[in-house]
């Protein structure tokens, strides 16, 4: 399992110009304020309020820099812990929204869905990465949260190859009304990459930010695999299992 470029240059280093400029203002300050009481007559010496208005100033400028190079050890510290939590996502199945999902030949591909309403008749249709219709099926489902399975197998019985595919599913009530139904992908995370400002996740061939995750969990090991394409004058093929 690879992890991805870690790296927080880009928020590091404008923190550190932001630093190196306050303390170019500061020494600039400090060098002026010296100069000035110096070269100050001693018969009209500088005013006291005036004298003292610049020594708040001048440390109100130190505070600034004592703050702001506490907020920097903040951010680095958010930053870590932020970095060792996409980290964990390494190997679990997470849920992320979109209708995408990869047919490998280890693994048949899984969506979830949630459809708002009892839908008394329900089109799934899944497509190929050029749009093509390659299966679909109709059948009811009911209101909530669900999965479908999908081994690779076409509507016309034959094996697809891997690749990445679609699904879309539409509904209908008792009433013939629509039934909102949506879709989500599942996958396998195998690698973060932190080159972003939001950490990328690799689920199979897909790039799936961290913020669009929805669910996270280990996964099924008893989820069963993509079958094997039959041999001509083999055994009958297997029913589909493909079910809501």
């Amino acid at each position: 399992m690879a992890v991805g470029g870690v790296s927080n240059t880009t928020n590091t280093s404008q923190m550190a110009n932001s630093r190196s400029t306050i303390a170019d203002n500061f020494d600039t300050f400090l060098s002026i304020l010296t100069t000035q009481l110096k070269n100050q007559n001693p018969l009209d010496p500088m005013d006291t309020n005036q004298f003292t208005q610049q020594l708040v100033q001048f440390t109100g400028v130190e505070q600034q820099l004592k703050t702001n190079d506490f907020l920097e050890a903040l951010m680095l510290s958010g930053q870590n812990t932020a970095k060792s939590d996409a980290v964990s996502y390494i190997g679990k199945e997470v849920t992320s929204s979109g209708r995408t999902g990869e047919l490998t030949d280890n693994n048949a591909v899984f969506w979830a869905y949630s459809a708002e309403a009892n839908a008394a008749n329900a089109t799934i249709t899944i497509k190929d990465a050029k749009g093509q219709i390659v299966y679909n099926t109709t059948g009811p489902l009911q209101s909530g949260p669900g999965t479908f399975r999908w081994d690779g197998r076409g509507s016309d019985g034959s094996m697809k190859p891997n690749g990445v595919y679609s699904i879309e599913i539409k509904g209908k009530d008792g009433n013939g009304k629509d039934v909102k139904i949506s879709t989500a992908s599942i996958g396998i995370v195998t690698a973060v990459d932190f080159t972003g400002d939001v950490p990328v996740l690799t689920v199979g061939s897909r790039r799936v930010s961290i913020t669009d995750v929805t669910d996270v969990r280990i996964p099924d090991v008893t989820a069963q695999p993509k079958p094997e394409e039959e041999e001509p004058g083999g055994d009958e093929p297997a029913e589909e299992d493909a079910a809501a």
